[in-house]
């Protein structure tokens, strides 16, 4: 089963895709657009191509669990991705993964323009390898 994972931002998002059989990530990129409504549309046009059949998004929480400040605005932003794609899209706890893309990328010596071109990607991938090895357990 192909997964697509979203780590959703004001201005980049994220997008990282499973194998066909949803073991590891196969692809990502970014989508550069500031308005929800053309996200979400563009990440529909990324299901239907490349045939993902599970959405899950990044989520924001606090470090003790209980929902960050930013959280309705995810909601709200994962409810235009179902209207948009017409499945559902799992909220998968996102704490961490930026920080992580960060020390990733500052390890292969990833800084300025070119770290923040692909530090979304880099966290939609820790998003969906999570969520992958959730599924693997399960």
């Amino acid at each position: 089963m192909r997964v697509l994972a979203i780590d959703y931002g004001d201005a980049r998002t994220g997008i990282a895709v499973s194998d066909a059989l949803g073991m590891i990530v196969g692809q990502t990129t970014v989508i550069h657009s500031r308005s929800a409504q053309k996200t979400a549309q563009e990440i529909a046009r990324l299901v239907r191509e490349c045939g993902a059949e599970r959405l899950v998004m990044g989520f924001p929480r606090n470090m003790d669990g209980s929902e960050g400040p930013r959280a309705a605005l995810y909601r709200d932003f994962a409810a235009l991705v179902e209207a948009a794609c017409k499945m559902p899209v799992v909220l998968w706890d996102e704490r961490r993964t930026t920080v992580e893309a960060h020390n990733i990328l500052s390890e292969c010596n990833y800084h300025g323009k070119k770290r923040k071109n692909t530090v979304d990607a880099v966290a939609a991938s820790l998003i969906l390898e999570g969520y992958l090895a959730f599924l693997s357990r399960a």
